[in-house]
């Protein structure tokens, strides 16, 4: 199991400088490197390799680069390798747009990484030794498990961060006796469960829209390429960061509580891709960052004993959840009212349906410590 551990650095101004100039020569390296199979191809229709250009780099090193150390610089063409084979990949599965490699500018070059030498964490843990870079301070805010494999430094706007992946021993799954769960994620009710839980969603984004928009709007009216224009655009990304990180607080804490309290969580498969399309609803969904939650839990549940499963949304909530009877609504119509007799909240009436077809799908799955029986839920509400 691979595992990653982030963690803050405060490096010295000296050290900044050296993070930057390293930073700044990966970028060079890229698209340099990005430049040349560009053109090889089109000059000589050779596809340039990665072993063709790490051997010219190991000969062929000037001054900046002399400075990075080599195993960081090989990262840098690996990482290019990496996105030309992602492109013939998506042009082969033939999904949409391949996303040609592009050259990248100083505001898409976030991060390096040393592969597998040239650091090394100090026995207190509140220091890491970077080559060409020096010691540099961090908080360990929690203890490392496993073998470190490799590291990488971020920044983050005028933040550094770095993340160590390290290697844990594999556990045996053994599976939670905790009730099963079915999970109705919106917009609203940011998650509604089979069990009558809901979870309202915190609205990150528009709760900041107003400060937001005042430090946008000044960034407008400065002159482009000034002094003052930079240093207020880092205004306004630390703004970003600001919500980015209150949204992933929420979600790292609600899929803690999720994988802590249940022992199965089933999810709509959603296409989030295309409900983006709605773009009277694109900025709110992104808000929520559902894949997020889903992504979280799923990571937390691996090594909880936790199942987290993903079933197919189609008319989940349309469906009823008594009887199986498809019942149209809209949008607008937030009241799940059957000819049976059932009358429940939609998302609440999704949610046992979710659970219920996870049920199906689940071979040997008898479903007598799941959260979503309707019968039950209705008695208890008179």
């Amino acid at each position: 199991m691979v595992r990653n551990f982030k963690y803050r650095l405060y490096p010295t101004p000296k050290q900044k400088v050296l993070l930057n100039q390293t930073l700044t020569t990966c970028r060079y390296l890229y698209n340099s490197a990005l430049y040349h199979r560009i053109t090889e191809y089109k000059t000589n229709k050779h596809s340039v390799t990665y072993n063709d250009q790490a051997n010219y780099l190991s000969s062929h090193k000037n001054e900046y680069n002399v400075k990075v150390h080599s195993q960081v610089l090989q990262s840098t063409l690996k990482r290019l390798d990496t996105s030309f084979k992602n492109f013939f990949r998506r042009v082969k599965e033939k999904k949409g747009k391949a996303g040609f490699p592009r050259f990248r500018s100083d505001n898409r070059y976030h991060s390096f990484c040393y592969p597998q030498s040239g650091f090394e964490l100090s026995n207190s843990g509140n220091r890491i030794t970077l080559s060409k870079i020096g010691t540099v301070r961090l908080v360990y805010s929690r203890p490392i498990k496993g073998i470190i494999k490799t590291c990488t430094i971020i920044r983050d706007v005028d933040q550094w961060y770095v993340v160590l992946c390290c290697e844990t021993p594999d556990t045996p799954f053994v599976q939670s006796d905790k009730p099963s769960v079915g999970i109705d994620l919106g917009i609203t009710t940011l998650a509604s469960l089979s069990n009558g839980v809901e979870y309202d969603n915190p609205r990150h984004l528009k709760k900041a829209e107003e400060k937001l928009h005042r430090v946008q709007r000044i960034f407008s009216k400065r002159t482009k390429g000034s002094e003052n224009r930079y240093k207020q655009k880092v205004v306004v990304a630390r703004q970003h960061r600001k919500i980015r990180n209150q949204r992933d607080d929420f979600l790292h804490k609600l899929s803690n509580e999720l994988v802590t309290t249940y022992g199965t969580i089933a999810f709509e498969d959603l296409t989030i891709r295309n409900m983006l399309k709605n773009h009277k609803l694109a900025k709110h969904i992104s808000d929520c960052s559902w894949n997020k939650l889903v992504q979280y839990t799923t990571y937390k549940a691996e090594s909880a004993g936790v199942t987290v499963g993903l079933v197919n949304p189609r008319d989940t909530s349309q469906i009823c959840s008594n009887c199986g009877k498809i019942v149209k609504k809209t949008l607008k119509d937030r009241v799940h009212s059957c000819s049976c007799g059932v009358v429940l909240d939609r998302d609440y009436n999704a949610s046992v349906n979710i659970l219920n077809r996870w049920k199906k799908t689940t071979v040997g799955h008898t479903g007598s410590n799941a959260c979503g029986d309707v019968t039950s839920t209705l008695a208890l509400l008179g």
